[in-house]
């Protein structure tokens, strides 16, 4: 058994296709299947199913690919830790949030203070972040979402208020809140499914027995409210982008939803059983350390 069919066995287990599985390997699709029936030989027990030119991951396969994917991501560290030994730098830290608005000047503020850090950032949906970091490919993810999972961690970073946005001169202008059956008919501005604008938005409907109608849907929520100012439809803005001042550059209207729980806690998550570098180590202490609120941009003087 050496590292390439354990390599080769991993890919095709995340895929369970042998051509997909292969494109990514940048390998012959015979050579690749010669590789697995040699490690199955070796194993003595098939790790697929077969019907046909279709394969699945079986009970035996499924027990192997834990042990194969904490094996290749100790190696993974291993690599890393002598590559930041020998570097002058840092190291480097790797991001994953859903919206680059939340973390655009915490990302800043972070490198400013720490220049010889490499930073990197990544947008990725809910989904998206829970593989990314089983996968090691980031050091952390900042969340709106519960992620799931064994060796996660996480801690709380921020609370806010969700308000609801509308265009201006709509007929929501000049109330101070509405109930969501009374906006039960307004198209909405959101996202698609797994961020967390789309997840509250269903789920603040759903608690009163509706379905939200939907006029746009898209993958970066920081675009909502320039739909919303469009006159678009309406939409779930968090209470930060007020804060910020955007309602000068795009305006709109903020409305408050008489709704229990119209909020959004942001998260920082890790995987506990992860290499962190010197400089995901000194990030999260950054990050932590104070409020976040102090990595946010100043505060304007308030506007509506």
């Amino acid at each position: 058994m050496d590292l390439l069919q354990l390599r080769y066995f991993q890919a095709v287990a995340r895929y369970e296709h042998i051509s997909r599985a292969a494109d990514e390997l940048r390998v012959a699709q015979p050579s690749l299947s010669r590789t697995i029936a040699r490690l199955e030989a070796e194993l003595g027990s098939p790790l697929f199913d077969r019907q046909g030119r279709r394969i699945k991951l079986n009970q035996y396969g499924a027990i192997f690919l834990r042990h194969v994917d904490r094996a290749l991501s100790e190696l993974d560290d291993g690599r890393r830790a002598v590559r930041e030994a020998r570097d002058t730098g840092l190291g480097r830290v790797a991001v994953a949030s859903e919206t680059l608005l939340t973390v655009t000047h915490l990302l800043g503020s972070f490198r400013a203070a720490h220049p010889r850090a490499d930073v990197r950032l990544f947008q990725s949906n809910v989904v998206e972040m829970g593989r990314q970091l089983r996968a090691r490919e980031v050091d952390f993810c900042v969340a709106s979402q519960p992620l799931t999972g064994a060796h996660l961690e996480t801690v709380e970073l921020f609370r806010e208020e969700v308000l609801l946005a509308v265009p201006p001169g709509h007929w929501l202008d000049g109330r101070e809140s509405v109930t969501v059956p009374e906006i039960a008919d307004e198209p909405f501005v959101s996202t698609r499914p797994g961020n967390w604008q789309r997840t509250l938005l269903d789920r603040l409907f759903a608690s009163e027995g509706l379905t939200p109608l939907l006029s746009c849907e898209g993958d970066e929520p920081g675009a909502s409210q320039d739909m919303i100012s469009a006159g678009l439809g309406i939409g779930l803005i968090p209470g930060m982008s007020r804060q910020l001042g955007t309602t000068a550059s795009v305006p709109v209207v903020w409305v408050r939803l008489a709704a229990p729980d119209c909020h959004r806690v942001l998260t920082l998550v890790w995987n506990g059983e992860a290499h962190l570098s010197e400089a995901a180590l000194k990030f999260r202490e950054f990050v932590t350390g104070t409020p976040f609120m102090h990595h946010r941009m100043p505060e304007p003087d308030a506007t509506s």
